[in-house]
């Protein structure tokens, strides 16, 4: 599973998505440029310990992106799509692309993957969740739709045992 960050801007959203990345597994793709410097006290805070774990990958610009991942299966998140997130099918090695927490993902580059374009649903007059919250809603609809695969599905109690 991938998460590509195109251009984001906020330090504490790549923090919380890097530290969700590393609990499930998956990739980070960080298209620049950056609104902050991957060492930021802020990444790091809100990717706690986990940011040395996480398997982050740097490109110059989306063409880089696209250039060195050719064979891609890419989704496009945005609230200008006509299909949810769980309209779609994933398989097995998704890159779901977010776009900068100002502008989401240019409009040039959504009509030419206007197939590849989801959203998650909400009340009409609100603008958009969170970037942390929208790339772990839809990671884990891509994860559940593969069986979460690789993932520990049953919890452990610390002290008791279950009865």
């Amino acid at each position: 599973m991938n998460i590509v960050l195109l251009e984001p801007e906020i330090p504490a959203n790549t923090g919380n998505i890097g530290r969700t990345c590393v609990a499930v597994g998956a990739v980070l793709h960080l298209i620049r440029p950056l609104g902050f410097d991957t060492d930021d006290k802020a990444v790091r805070r809100a990717g706690l310990d986990y940011w040395a774990r996480l398997d982050v990958r740097y490109y110059d610009s989306f063409e880089d992106f696209i250039c060195r991942n050719k064979d891609a299966d890419l989704f496009f998140a945005t609230t200008k799509a006509e299909k949810t997130y769980a309209d779609v099918s994933y398989g097995e090695n998704p890159y779901i692309i977010f776009g900068k927490e100002s502008a989401g993902i240019p409009e040039e580059i959504l009509v030419e993957h206007r197939d590849a374009c989801i959203r998650i649903p909400m009340i009409g007059e609100e603008r958009s969740l969170n970037l942390s919250n929208s790339a772990a809603v839809i990671l884990y609809e891509a994860l559940r739709q593969n069986g979460f695969k690789g993932l520990e599905r049953q919890g452990k109690l610390h002290r008791l045992c279950w009865k």
